[in-house]
């Protein structure tokens, strides 16, 4: 498809529909505008009293449906924690538009209708009218989430009949683990009425203890490491793993940002997103020095390998801040956006170690469909880590999962092979080869096709 996003060109800006939704007993107060045809809708919901989550939907162009192939929908929903989807995966994985706001060939709406929302509340566009009402937890988050779909499914009249899908990357694992399990409970409890189809998990941080120790033998598999910095790095790995079993978890964070900066100082400071990279490639490696803790330095780091894709004529922090938030109209005028909300990431010191297999299980015991994709060059999220957590599922299916051969993927015209695949009943795993920590950004060809398959697009 040569132009998939010409109805949504950004410029000239289209005239604006603005529509107050009228306030409801027990509901969210809410804030929707969009283009006047309908392929963009997008606005506030607020989730709890002075804590108010951004969205943004896009209506896919390619959209066909029919009781037996419905049209599915992508919420998309960000890592960090603390990094905005309505700006990173947006304009620098899967949406419409690129950084330069040009129609992206390789564009998810081509499989599927898009939402993003920057969440948790404090990220990106979203914001709270008061520090304390951050989320301190993944739970958290999760009920903010749903409270964000109870008020979706009223402003996007399709989001009723059309599977939803949640896909993750990085931290936006953790949030999709929680908030699938609170979406199909309410779902359950007669409290919501969606049809959540499946989840998928993005490189996704589920077990930290399994991706910190598989640090060490990946980094010397690949020689960016050697035996003495092993040694060392392992040392500090099994204290890591120590403190997560004991409950410590935010000593547990501050001693993997300890591993962290062990293994960028014996390693040629190799990126964690990407281990034929060096972090001192991208341009957020030189505002590092500034921040002041290693903890804020990790929270920059995570936007590094998207920020690499910022083109000459635009960056993503310039177009948040000027175009996008003009056309938007309703951001308030005084909050700037940033990549990663630092606020955000420190809040959730306390969460950020613990492991979200338990829901995934949960998950599966309820018939959904959980995807795990992960990018063979990926360290911080690292494919050798997700299968660690994936044995540890209680799921009765497991075994049976684990014994059966992968399939090979191929993509375009190009030859060679593109990705791996297993699947046993509910569960898939997705080996995406050539990629790291960010799969549409690097390997857009494989990652398009492999959505078109999870949500079993009707464009497929």
């Amino acid at each position: 498809m040569d132009r998939p996003c010409c109805p949504l060109a950004l410029l000239p800006l289209l005239p604006l529909l603005l529509c107050l939704a009228s306030l409801r007993a027990g509901s969210a107060a809410s804030i929707t505008t969009g283009t006047p045809d309908g392929s963009e809708r997008w606005g506030y919901v607020e989730v709890r009293p002075k804590a108010h989550l951004f969205w943004w939907y896009y209506k896919s162009p390619q959209r066909t449906s029919s009781p037996a192939k419905p049209w599915p929908t992508v919420l998309w929903l960000q890592g960090g924690p603390g990094a905005s989807g309505v700006g990173l995966g947006n304009f620098l994985e899967v949406g419409p538009l690129d950084v330069n706001l040009k129609p992206r060939n390789s564009t998810w709406l081509q499989k599927a209708d898009l939402i993003f929302v920057d969440n948790p509340v404090g990220v990106g566009y979203s914001y709270v009218e008061d520090d304390t009402l951050l989320v301190t937890t993944d739970w958290q988050q999760a009920a903010d989430a749903t409270t964000l779909l109870k008020a979706l499914v009223k402003e996007v009249p399709t989001l009723q009949s059309s599977p939803l899908f949640l896909v993750a990357e990085s931290y936006g694992g953790k949030y999709a683990a929680t908030l699938g399990a609170s979406v199909a409970r309410a779902v359950r409890a007669g409290e919501l009425k969606v049809n959540l189809a499946g989840v998928a998990l993005g490189d996704s941080w589920i077990s930290p203890e399994d991706f910190t120790l598989s640090y060490t033998p990946l980094l010397l598999s690949v020689s960016r490491l050697d035996d003495n910095a092993g040694d060392e790095a392992n040392k500090k790995a099994e204290n890591v793993k120590r403190q997560i079993t004991g409950g410590q978890f935010a000593d547990a964070q501050r001693s993997w940002t300890d591993l962290l900066d062990i293994i960028g100082t014996r390693s040629g400071n190799v990126d964690m997103y990407n281990f034929l990279l060096d972090s001192g490639m991208d341009p957020v490696s030189a505002d590092t020095p500034t921040v002041s803790s290693p903890s804020n330095v990790q929270a920059l780091r995570y936007a590094t390998y998207l920020g690499s894709q910022d083109s000459d004529s635009n960056t993503i922090d310039s177009i948040m801040n000027g175009v996008i938030k003009e056309k938007l109209r309703i951001v308030p005028k005084d909050l700037k956006w940033v990549e990663v909300s630092q606020a955000v990431y420190n809040t959730l010191v306390n969460d950020f170690m613990k492991p979200r297999i338990d829901e995934i299980d949960e998950l599966l015991s309820y018939g959904i469909n959980v995807t795990v994709y992960n990018g063979q060059l990926d360290v911080i999220c690292s494919t050798n880590g997700a299968e660690a957590w994936v044995q540890k599922l209680k799921w009765d299916g497991l075994k049976s999962f684990l014994s059966l051969p992968r399939q090979s993927l191929y993509c375009g015209q190009s030859k060679g092979t593109k990705a791996f695949v297993r699947s046993y009943k509910n569960l898939h795993f997705y080996w995406i080869l050539g990629a790291g920590h960010f799969v549409p950004a690097d390997q857009p060809c494989i990652a398009l096709s492999m959505i078109g398959s999870i949500t079993q697009s009707p464009a497929s």
